[in-house]
């Protein structure tokens, strides 16, 4: 029996982050037998309250037909604890997703060695160059890194594995289909091709502020570790790095400016428990010997590892900004260039001359900007159009040549 439509009925009955281990585990990871289970019975199971029982036996399998039928035509995959690509770090969560709709290549999701790299959106150049530099370096060693997709941290951490050809997970606050941050739309794109987008939120579910903190438990969840690179005092990062920590997942944090508030939530992980990550080889060490025979590991990174990264990726990011305004000053139209009024110009005609320009000019204002009389602007003006140096235009406006 394909279980996909039952799983897909079960993970919307109860929706996104409910802690459903027990009642999965009690009915040995068959959602059929659930589907035709009576509200009592689970009632007398004591692992679901009477509301989302309720909640649950409401949803119609007509609609899980749907949302299987949206995603089957969109190419979506279907993962689910019955498939083999099911991520084996989630299957011992408590609020384990029970579906995750997949854009992409679903074996990524099987990968044993992964790491999230998460942060502020709002990232200085140092924590978007630092993420990205960490994240190249961990991928070339085979590490798959995983991070939400947003703009800052998260994209340059996305990036930094792509530059190695590495492996990434996107995982999304909202369904597939969904017309979000469509500044990443290219990025998202680049991703399916070398990794996988991944969501536990049905097809065009829209993004919301209960969204993200669901997302970040698969994102932690995944992982062996997560990174905090750089993240204020209140940042949604450090709900990913709370939640690894319950999880038992490792916990790094990049050092920040002491005196910049966006690093305050890293240097206070720092402060807690958390390793400092001043090197690739701070992350590596933790897992180098467990996985020794899956990292493609030759040496160690050199101690400036990151410096060289970063520089090279800050240089990288100052060419970009010289081409931008290269190309943004030859798109500006050319300036007008104002002829030097020529020598031969009568008194009033070289006064009228000074005071047009290169936008039209109606004569009235003309007359009021000169401080000449109506048949002396009229004369000059006639002089000027005779050595052509200004054209009259619809409306009594002039302008120069």
């Amino acid at each position: 029996m394909n279980y996909d439509l039952y799983w897909v009925w079960l993970s919307c009955g109860l929706g996104a982050g409910a802690s459903c281990l027990d009642l999965v585990s009690y009915y040995e990871w068959n959602p059929y037998e659930i589907y035709g289970t009576t509200f009592n019975e689970l009632f007398k199971l004591n692992v679901l309250t009477k509301k989302r029982i309720e909640k649950l036996k409401s949803f119609p399998i007509e609609k899980a037909e749907e949302i299987l039928r949206v995603s089957k035509e969109n190419g979506w995959k279907i993962v689910t604890p019955s498939s083999e690509y099911y991520p084996p770090n989630l299957l011992t969560l408590q609020d384990l997703p029970l579906v995750l709709f997949v854009d992409g290549d679903e074996t990524t999701l099987t990968s044993e060695l992964s790491v999230s790299v998460v942060g502020a959106r709002k990232a200085s150049d140092y924590g978007v160059s630092v993420a990205r530099a960490l994240s190249s370096a961990m991928a070339s060693v085979g590490f798959t890194i995983v991070s939400g997709g947003a703009l800052g941290i998260d994209s340059a951490a996305h990036r930094g594995a792509l530059d190695e050809k590495g492996k990434t997970i996107c995982v999304l606050g909202c369904g597939l289909g969904t017309k979000y941050l469509m500044d990443n739309e290219d990025l998202r794109q680049q991703i399916t091709k070398n990794g996988a987008l991944v969501t536990e939120f049905p097809p065009f579910t829209p993004a919301s502020r209960t969204t993200f903190p669901l997302r970040n438990r698969i994102i932690s969840g995944l992982t062996l570790g997560t990174v905090v690179v750089e993240a204020g005092e209140r940042s949604g990062s450090l709900i990913t790095a709370r939640l690894a920590s319950e999880q038992g997942r490792d916990v790094f944090a990049v050092p920040g400016d002491l005196v910049s508030s966006s690093f305050l939530g890293t240097n206070n992980l720092i402060r807690n428990g958390a390793r400092a990550v001043f090197s690739p080889n701070d992350i590596l060490e933790e897992y180098c010997y467990k996985f020794y025979d899956k990292l493609n590991i030759k040496e160690r990174f050199p101690d400036d590892e990151i410096i060289r990264r970063t520089q090279k990726y800050l240089e990288e990011k100052q060419a970009e900004k010289t081409v931008v305004k290269e190309e943004n000053q030859k798109s500006q139209p050319q300036k007008l260039v104002k002829k030097p009024a020529p020598s031969y110009l009568t008194e009033n005609a070289l006064k009228v001359y000074d005071f047009i320009g290169a936008e039209p000019v109606h004569i009235d204002e003309i007359t009021m900007g000169c401080n000449l009389s109506t048949d002396k602007i009229l004369s000059a003006i006639t002089e000027l159009e005779i050595y052509g140096l200004v054209t009259q235009m619809s409306g009594r406006r002039y302008k120069i040549n």
